[in-house]
């Protein structure tokens, strides 16, 4: 089971990792919640129709990988594709960029979780459905915010990846990229089965 996800009695999966890849997952987690932003937080008084209605951004955000992980919905050809893109960012994305930090806070609790019990080599992590859901997301966005940084556009260019020599001041990002998208396969596979 170490580093590969497989499913539990009732729903959810489990994985094995050790105290080296809960600190990689952790901290990528951690930068990915810093990219997103910290979002704004309602008040206990907040009304929550007027912030169900509130507005978010019309332009696309300025950096590639926030780019990538909150797209334009339309193509920018025309003037018309631009407005159509600009309302919809306008009314979604506030909401996506929460989904995005409830699920990186989930992982980074569940992180937690398996660092307060103290143990030093591998232990099994155990996730509910909700929260296989969760990692599945954030999975995803790690790997499509790497794949931004290290300017991977397509699966085959993976394969000149492996081949990069240690050297190459990539590397340790690629090992990432590529370790999480055993992960995450590994996780969609589980959850399929």
């Amino acid at each position: 089971m170490a580093g590969h996800f497989e499913a539990v009695p009732g729903g959810g999966a489990a994985v094995a990792l050790d105290e080296v890849e809960v600190s990689i997952l952790r901290s990528l987690t951690v930068q990915l919640l810093e990219l997103i932003g910290p979002g704004d937080e309602p008040g206990a008084d907040a009304d929550p129709l007027a912030a169900l209605f509130a507005e978010g951004p019309t332009e696309p955000p300025s950096d590639p990988a926030l780019r990538r992980l909150f797209p334009d919905a339309y193509g920018d050809d025309t003037e018309e594709l631009r407005a159509a893109a600009a309302d919809f960012r306008r009314y979604t994305e506030n909401d996506l960029r929460a989904r995005k930090r409830e699920d990186a806070l989930a992982v980074v609790r569940a992180l937690d979780g398996m660092a307060s019990e103290g143990q030093e080599e591998s232990a099994v992590l155990k996730l509910t459905p909700d929260e296989s859901r969760a990692w599945l997301g954030t999975l995803n966005d790690l790997r499509l915010t790497i794949a931004t940084r290290l300017d991977i556009t397509e699966d085959e260019e993976s394969e000149r990846l492996y081949r990069l020599p240690d050297s190459d001041p990539r590397k340790p990002m690629v090992m990432a990229y590529l370790w999480l998208g055993a992960l995450q396969e590994s996780l969609v596979e589980t959850l399929m089965s």
